[in-house]
């Protein structure tokens, strides 16, 4: 059977391949999983809705937003819970555990031994590294993950689905607005029959609903004298947030109520934030980088992700592109699984042509280790797949690379969301190769040999790199690790 997950920062969401149909998964308590996991002393877990009912129980500590975690993560990161550490690779995975057996639990009809093969998201900014963690986390769980796509580009093929006679010859953009619990992406996806090519992506790693739920625990404090317990409160915040809707009038906090006016202008920086960002997205690289899509020629600018059903955002869009453009997904916390579980679909015949989402490139030794230089080796918007080579003769005795990944190049330099991986030292000389430990050698010039380096960026969005002496073959092939 086939699914679309989305993995969110703040609930967990899965729709249903069923004979053309995309239904939500309902489970025991509800539509969604909260994506929570609860830790005790004794080192106990509980995730989902059992995790949520021991969020004030003694002896317990909880982990929200663990998906938020995963954006500056490696393998090794640790996670400090209820006086243990665990690593957060195996809290992830132990969670998919927790959302497989709740899935042959719910209505999808999974039989005992049926295979789950899934579609899963990830944010379209996220870093190489969040992305293998998320797909080994997958398949440690016992997921046939079948692809892993970018969540504004999972929810243009439900926008697809839904509003293809909005799309023209004069209108062939969509420009998706996500706003999910931790992070905002904008990607700008040219429709044409049924391929949606995702033409370049922008956003925020770090802004989402959490954000709205601290500036809202702001104000409150501000109108509140004395100590209250800053945990307890913000979960009273969140709640009433999420409760909110367009006829809400005010914002009732224990005593303390305020006009939900004084809450949104509270709010509404953080949402200007999400329409600068978007800016970046609304330009065709094809056309020329300076030449920008204009806004007349967007079939819509569609609004999807949990936090954007928050009433401020969806308004403050509409002041500023009017009512006729701004079209809100029906199902703004599920839209994601939709638009996965409809990609799954081979009867659906849709496809998409996705893009690298970020640069990367690599620093490098120069001028005998007296300097630094830095080459961009894969271009953001490059489609995926993407293979480059490199061939050079070395000039040095010991390659020394310090690969990363970022937002923007700016006068030659990484900026912006600046992703350092492992430091990788590579002997082009020979005597070399025996060494264990290459972090003492001193780099010296010499008449190297000649070099080949090969970078792969897979079809979801995982690097791969090797490197090879072609003298006499010897190698090293790795998938990159954040440090």
């Amino acid at each position: 059977m086939r699914f679309g997950i989305d993995l969110g920062t703040t609930h967990t969401v899965v729709a249903l391949v069923d004979r053309g149909n995309y239904p939500i998964v309902a489970f025991e308590h509800g539509d969604v999983i909260p994506s929570l996991i609860a830790v005790n002393t004794e080192g106990e877990l509980r995730f989902g809705h059992a995790a949520a009912q021991l969020s004030r129980e003694p002896g317990w500590d909880l982990l929200r937003s663990f998906k938020r975690l995963l954006n500056d993560a490696g393998p090794h990161t640790e996670v400090a819970l209820a006086g243990r550490t665990f690593l957060l690779a195996d809290l992830v995975a132990r969670f998919l555990e927790h959302l497989r057996d709740e899935l042959r639990a719910s209505n999808a009809g999974l039989s005992v031994d049926e295979p789950i093969e899934a579609a899963i998201s990830v944010p379209a900014n996220a870093s190489s590294a969040q992305r293998l963690m998320t797909l080994d986390a997958y398949r440690r769980a016992g997921f046939e993950v079948k692809a892993a796509i970018n969540e504004p580009s999972a929810a243009g093929f439900e926008y697809a689905h839904r509003f293809r006679e909005t799309v023209t010859a004069r209108r062939e953009y969509v420009l998706v607005y996500d706003l999910g619990g931790g992070t905002f992406d904008a990607s700008l996806i040219h429709m044409e029959g049924r391929r949606n090519e995702v033409v370049t992506s922008a956003g925020v790693s770090r802004l989402g609903g959490d954000d709205f739920d601290q500036a809202i625990l702001s104000l409150v404090l501000e109108k509140t004298a004395g100590s209250r317990d800053l945990p307890t409160l913000l979960d009273e915040c969140r709640a009433q947030k999420e409760a909110t809707n367009a006829n809400t009038r005010k914002f009732v906090i224990d005593d303390l109520v305020l006009p939900v006016e004084e809450v949104f202008a509270r709010c509404a920086p953080l949402v200007e934030q999400t329409l600068t960002a978007m800016e970046p997205a609304m330009r065709d690289p094809r056309r020329g980088a300076e030449d920008a899509v204009d806004w007349n020629e967007l079939a819509g600018i569609y609004v999807v992700g949990g936090a954007s059903a928050f009433p401020p955002v969806y308004r403050q869009l509409r002041e500023r592109f009017g009512t006729h453009r701004v079209r809100r997904s029906p199902h703004p916390f599920g839209s994601c699984a939709i638009g996965l579980a409809i990609f799954l679909d081979e009867a659906a015949g849709y496809r998409l042509t996705e893009k690298l989402t970020r640069h990367f490139g690599v620093f490098r030794e120069t001028q005998g280790g007296e300097a630094i230089s830095f080459d961009v080796l894969v271009p953001k918007d490059s489609p995926l797949p993407f293979e480059v080579a490199r061939r050079y003769r070395a000039a040095h005795n010991l390659g020394h690379y310090r690969f990363v990944e970022c937002g923007r190049i700016e006068g030659g330099r990484p900026e912006g969301n600046l992703a350092l991986w492992d430091e990788v030292l590579f002997p082009f000389d020979p005597a070399l190769r025996d060494r264990l430990d290459l972090a003492d050698i001193p780099v010296r010039r010499m008449d190297g040999p000649e070099v080949e380096e090969q970078y792969r960026v897979t079809e979801t969005g995982v690097l791969e790199v090797q490197l090879r002496v072609l003298d006499d073959g010897y190698s090293k092939t790795l998938r990159l690790a954040r440090r």
